[in-house]
């Protein structure tokens, strides 16, 4: 059974929550502010499979809340819930490490769809003992690193960094596109499902990141190479 952690204040929407959730099969806990979350997942953080977390809480909110989690190391599954459903706020989540978003009002299939998918990763990603059959790794290997798509692991020598979802998601459609120029508004529409106006920065500010992972000196990228006005060009042997 999957335990699910519930962060939201409106008390008559985290009671319907954790009704209908635990209708479906799995176990509930609920509280209403982010220093409540942290505290729990501090204590209890191994024992849950996925958290549920409001953007719009009293106290840290909800991009305070994932933020402090990854740079902490728990990479706990998160969907993100704000009636906050702009552009920029949906990069904004994703940045600060959310895996998934979704925004208020919804419908509870929906809810219920986002939220199996994110279990189905974190099964993919438990040890291969536990899994009921075999099957190869879906890892990119380049220039002395390797990204496991699975596990959301970048491995650069001895050393093991962990991505978040859209990290890992934003990599492996560069990779696809490899020595193709990717524009900013391609990334937003095909990665985020983000289809409006909005501020490229966000993507400038991913983009800053994964040079930082990938690059060995990252103020003159290599494999990640800007094209002025356009977008972006991955390459994995620029030589």
């Amino acid at each position: 059974m999957s335990r699910i952690l519930i962060v939201e204040d409106e008390e008559h929407l985290a009671t319907g929550l954790r009704f209908n959730l635990e209708a479906e099969g799995y176990e509930v806990d609920v509280v209403d502010t982010g220093e409540g979350a942290l505290e729990m997942l501090a204590r209890d953080g191994p024992c849950f499979d996925l958290m549920v977390l409001d953007v719009m809480l009293p106290g840290k909110d909800g991009f305070a809340v994932v933020s402090e989690m990854r740079h902490a190391g728990q990479f706990l599954p998160v969907l993100m819930l704000t009636a906050r459903n702009r552009a920029e706020d949906v990069l904004s989540g994703f940045s600060a490490g959310a895996d998934d978003y979704l925004p208020k009002p919804f419908e509870l299939p929906i809810l219920i769809a986002r939220i199996r998918g994110l279990l189905r990763r974190t099964q993919w990603m438990r040890p291969a003992e536990s899994r009921p059959a075999p099957r190869p790794r879906d890892q990119y290997l380049f220039a002395g690193k390797t990204i496991d798509f699975e596990a959301l692991e970048l491995h650069v020598g001895e050393r093991t960094l962990q991505l978040t979802l859209m990290e890992a998601n934003l990599l492996r459609y560069l990779i696809r596109h490899e020595g193709k120029v990717v524009s900013r508004k391609a990334m937003l529409e095909d990665v985020w499902g983000v289809r409006e106006d909005t501020d490229t920065r966000a993507i400038d500010n991913f983009i800053v990141r994964l040079r930082r992972y990938i690059e060995p000196e990252p103020s003159s990228p290599r494999h990640l190479r800007t094209v002025r006005g356009v977008g972006y060009r991955f390459q994995s042997d620029p030589d």
